[in-house]
């Protein structure tokens, strides 16, 4: 579904190219997709997103023109609006407000999600997340699309506000909705809040306000391990398999009901001290009773469900084995240090500190698969030596023979209207 005439004849080649069963079941049409879908509710069983820069504009209709348990897979590339370059512009977009913290792609994954489920509530319909993914430099979801007045009713359960504290990174989630059952019937309340005091309680200082975000789960992980099997039994019918493999079975591994994640780096940034390994910092949390893993998102990035109370007790324990300079006593990470901790930290090598995949040391992550990778340049945009020198003689040559062809049928098209119009 496209506006340019060109990019129709593109996309005619293109089905030309993949032979006679692709003719027979791809069809481009040269119109307005969100007319499109609203002129066609409820009959597509699968509808994709993939517009450079902000899908908001298209899922109104979107959410429309999916049938009941269809899917609906969205692409965003607008990274900078996301993950709180421009706070009030994503508010605008998506109805969320980011936050600038380690785990800002993973929000931004969210902030989609609470905005898609957002326009399907206004149709009496929710949505089911199968698959989200944050990769290279844009998010990507995967979406069941159903209808059910009773179900959407249980949307404030899954959406949650965001507290960080400015000083030491904490967070903490505030559920929109509750639920209070008596008997048979289930009535839905507001939440309770706050949930954080006016200052952190680890460090002091003040907390800035996000979302709200989907704190629901964002993978169906029965769907993902079939996918994984599957594409592993047929690896050689795909060119990028490793990299599939890779994606899917660091999701596959992610604690589903933890929302967002924390960085070890962090952590330790704001103590100013050495960083224990990811192995010994998960063995404690796991002797502590909780449970922890790594996240798609990224390789230093972990999941716990932890409280940060803990995460700090488990922090100060290594302090006290691998001392730090005195730091000015304003500093939050000297408020925090200052306190003696609760709980004694156990770094003792634990089974569990390891996933299975890490243990068989199969890659989760990685390389770009060339230099400057990275979303090319929007059609019609004139390049600049800065370009040249972020994306390289090759990739600016491309873009400029694609802008010279552009030119080259627009001039035709013009020139034969005059023609005609000479003529008559």
């Amino acid at each position: 579904m496209c506006l340019l005439a060109g990019a129709v004849e593109a996309c005619q080649r293109n089905i030309k190219f993949n032979g006679s069963v692709a003719c027979s079941k791809v069809e481009s049409h040269l119109a307005d997709a969100r007319v499109y879908m609203l002129t066609h509710p409820k009959e597509f069983d699968v509808v994709d997103l993939d517009p450079y820069g902000s899908p908001s504009v298209f899922l109104d209709s979107a959410v429309q023109s999916v049938v009941d348990g269809g899917m609906l897979m969205c692409t965003a590339t607008d990274m900078a609006v996301l993950c709180g370059g421009n706070g009030e512009v994503c508010y605008s977009k998506y109805g969320s407000y980011p936050l600038r913290g380690k785990y800002c792609h993973e929000m931004a994954l969210r902030i989609l999600l609470a905005c898609i489920e957002s326009h399907a509530n206004r149709y009496k319909r929710y949505i089911v997340p199968v698959l989200s993914v944050q990769m290279d430099f844009y998010v990507r979801v995967f979406v069941r699309v159903y209808t059910s007045a009773s179900a959407m009713k249980n949307t404030p359960l899954k959406l949650s506000y965001v507290y960080q504290c400015i000083g030491c990174d904490s967070f903490h989630l505030q559920p929109i909705g509750r639920t209070v059952s008596k008997n048979t019937s289930v009535r839905y309340l507001p939440g309770f809040a706050p949930v954080v005091p006016q200052e952190c309680s680890d460090c002091g200082k003040k907390f800035n306000m996000g979302g709200p975000i989907w704190s629901a789960p964002i993978h169906d992980q029965d769907w993902v391990t079939s996918i994984l099997a599957d594409v592993k039994s047929m690896k050689n019918c795909y060119p990028a398999y490793e990299r599939i493999s890779a994606v899917l079975t660091t999701i596959s591994e992610e604690l589903p009901n933890v929302p967002l994640f924390l960085s070890l780096h962090n952590l330790c940034a704001t103590l100013k001290c050495t960083s224990p390994s990811a192995v010994i910092f998960r063995s404690a949390v796991i002797n502590a009773g909780y449970q922890i893993s790594g996240t798609h998102v990224n390789p230093l990035g972990l999941k716990s469900n932890a409280p940060m109370d803990v995460i700090w007790d488990i922090m100060r324990c290594w302090v006290k084995n691998h001392p730090v300079k005195a730091q000015p006593a304003d500093q939050p990470g000297s408020v925090i240090l200052a306190k003696e901790p609760v709980l004694q930290a156990n770094f003792a090598r634990a089974v569990a500190s390891l996933s299975k995949a890490q243990a068989k040391k199969v890659a989760r992550f990685l390389p770009n698969p060339e230099r400057h990778w990275g979303p090319k340049l929007r059609a019609g945009r004139q390049i600049t030596s800065k370009h040249i020198s972020l994306l390289g003689e090759e990739a600016v040559n491309g873009c400029l023979n694609d802008q010279d062809s552009e030119r080259d049928a627009k001039r035709q098209k013009i020139e034969k209207s005059n023609d005609v119009i000479a003529e008559s």
